[in-house]
Formats: structure tokens, sequence, C-alpha cells
């Protein structure tokens, strides 16, 4: 550290001061200033509490995020906004060394909130403001070519994924010869109900029946590893969702749409009352192609269209059954899950690929803030 650094506490160099409510009457989509809640602006307003940039704390729930304000702005009462010498300190220069204080780890409580005299409790070092200057121009700098990296990355990141949905979608809306359609209630076997899973799980049991819920389906294949047992007495009362390994896991409630594919070794397992389980007739339609099919716009574009609910949104059964699958023959369904398959994996390594680029950049960013800090600019 070099000498001309000044080691202090947080509350020597700014004082938090509380945001105030803001009457709903006052809240404007068109208002000329930003009324700042925890974690970003939340509202519009006609009205100003400050008439200088400044920086917002969160207070309560998103507390100890960061944000920096425009010239005028109202901080809603579950923030704190910061005051200081602008003659002493650059507000920019404040902001980055805020970010490196890691102030949400201080939050407390059911709603999480931060005390300031906590954060006022803080050690920092801090030079003179011709070296916050300087330190704040090199951040500046290096920070926009990182953000110009991270959109690119980010940009990749949604072609990568949106080659994949092109390509189901020109699959499916230039059909070939010898494709119809069917309802999903016809072209499933015999032992598949298309029914709902299990109402109340009940408590855990240590060794108990595996239960796969909507929060469950977060990738391609579900495992065993991780999820919920409950009584296997269960089991007995809902062996219409019995799974056999393998089956296509429809999501209902909550995220309608999601669909996975349970393992094989998840043969005896069930589901929740959020999942109907898929199992294809094979003579009909191949599992594999159900899977991408169920994925496709064509058939996601009518789930959205049944799907209803505020605060929690679902399908009924029946319109489930009666969904509309376009079919090629057999052969061709195997053909096409296979180049499905194939174009899923690459793109899954290029996600792979614009995820670690943009998680380097984010440590990148984190190493600049701690070089600048730690006086090696």
């Amino acid at each position: 550290m070099k000498a001309e650094w000044d080691a202090k506490v947080l509350g020597d160099i700014i004082r938090l001061e509380y945001g105030k409510p803001l009457d709903k009457a006052h809240r404007k989509q068109d208002g000329l200033y930003p009324a700042y809640g925890a974690n970003g602006e939340k509202d519009r307003t006609d009205k100003f509490l400050s008439d200088q940039p400044s920086i917002i704390v969160g207070r309560k729930g998103s507390a100890g995020e960061i944000t920096l304000t425009e010239d005028k702005f109202w901080p809603l009462d579950v923030t704190y906004f910061v005051e200081f010498d602008r003659n002493q300190y650059d507000l920019q220069f404040l902001f980055y060394l805020l970010t490196t204080l890691e102030l949400p780890s201080l939050a407390k409580g059911v709603k999480p909130g931060i005390n300031r005299n906590e954060v006022y409790a803080l050690p920092v070092l801090v030079p003179g403001l011709p070296e916050q200057h300087r330190i704040v121009a090199i951040l500046d700098e290096a920070f926009d070519g990182i953000a110009t990296a991270k959109a690119n990355a980010e940009k990749n990141l949604q072609n990568a994924r949106a080659l994949f949905e092109s390509h189901l979608q020109a699959v499916f809306s230039q059909r070939g010869e010898g494709w119809e359609e069917k309802m999903l209630q016809d072209v499933v076997d015999s032992d598949c109900s298309l029914s709902y899973g299990i109402v109340q799980p009940g408590h855990e049991y240590l060794d108990g029946l595996p239960v796969i819920r909507p929060t469950d389906l977060v990738t391609k294949i579900i495992e065993i590893d991780g999820l919920k047992r409950i009584d296997p007495s269960l089991a007995n009362s809902y062996r219409r969702t019995k799974l056999r390994g393998g089956d296509l896991l429809l999501c209902v409630r909550g995220s309608t749409g999601v669909v996975s594919v349970a393992s094989p070794e998840l043969a005896g397992a069930n589901v929740t009352r959020g999942i109907v389980p898929i199992n294809f007739d094979p003579a009909l339609v191949s599992q594999d192609f159900g899977y991408f099919l169920m994925k496709s716009e064509v058939l996601q574009s009518q789930i959205r269209e049944k799907t209803y609910g505020a605060a929690l949104m679902q399908i009924n059964i029946r319109d489930i059954r009666l969904l509309t699958l376009p079919l090629p023959p057999l052969k061709e369904q195997e053909a096409l899950a296979k180049t499905f398959e194939l174009l899923m994996n690459k793109t899954q390594h290029l996600e792979s690929i614009y995820k670690q680029k943009l998680t380097a950049l984010d440590k990148l960013k984190k190493s600049l803030l701690h070089q600048a800090f730690s006086g090696q600019f």
C-alpha cells in the first residue's frame, strides 16, 4: 500500500441517510426522475428528494446492494443514500470502493436488513482526490472494455440458444410428406394415464420414495441424487404416475411447459401434483423425438395458450390431453431425434464456453477492483 493512502473507517467518509416513502399518487411510469428501491430503479416520479448524484444502498430486502443514481432522484424508504464531502471524495471512486466491501454480507434478519453503524465501522484505505481521479479513470476504461466483452458473450450465448430453437421451429413448421396431426392422448401407451402426481408429498423420509417436484426440472435428465423422499406408502395411491425411467416430465404448475426426462434409476419413483409423466406408444412416437417435440414452439405455444392463473400458473389436465402433435413417420422421428440431440449438444458446448467467458470477465472485474484498492495501480 502506498504511503499517501490513509487508513479510515467508512463512517469517516460517508453518511447513510434514510430514504423516504413515496405516495402512490406521485408515482408515474413517465415521471421525470427515478425512484430507487433497494436493488435499483423501482418507479418514476416528478418529485425528487435529492438534487445531486449519489449512491443508493439497499437497507431492507436486497440489503447492501448498491446503485449509482441520476442527478435528481427519490430514494424510497427501503434504502439509504450516500452523503459525503464532494471536495474530498469522488463519487465514482466511492461507488467502486463500496463495491469491494461486500455490503450484502452484513444483512441480517428474516427480511434482510443492514445496520448503518456496522457499515460505518468497516475499515478502508483512501488516497487523496487526484489519486482517486486517476484510479477511476483506469477502472472506467477497463470496465468499459469488460462491459463490451460481456455484451458480446451474452449476445453469442443468446445466438447459440436461438440457433437450436430456430432449427426446431423450421422442422416443425416445414413438414414433409407423411406428417399427420394427433392429440397427445391418442399417442401415449396404454399404461400412461396423463395424470397429475401426488397432491401432498408429506414429510421427508430418509430412505423413502423419491419424488420429483417442478423445481427439480432444471436439466434435461433428472437424476435421483438430491430428490425429496416421502412416505413409501403414498406410492400405492398414485400408481398411475409411477415412473418407469425414461419418462418425459411435463411441468403443469408454475413454470408450465418445462420438459425433462426421468433417468433410468428413477423407475419406481413418483412425481408431485405439478408434473405429468408422459410415455408414448413406441409404435407411434419415438420417446426421444417426443422430448424435442414437447419443447418445440408448436407445442409450447399451445401450452401457453391454455395456461391460466396469476399467483400460480397452471394448465388443466384435459387441455394437456388435447394437445395437438405434428408427427412424421416413425423412422423420420428417430432420425430427427438424433439430429436434434447432436445440435443440442453442440449448442450446450457453445453455451458452456460463453458462460465460462462471462465468469472469467466477472473475476477480472473483481481482480481489478482488488488491485485498485490495495494500491497496485
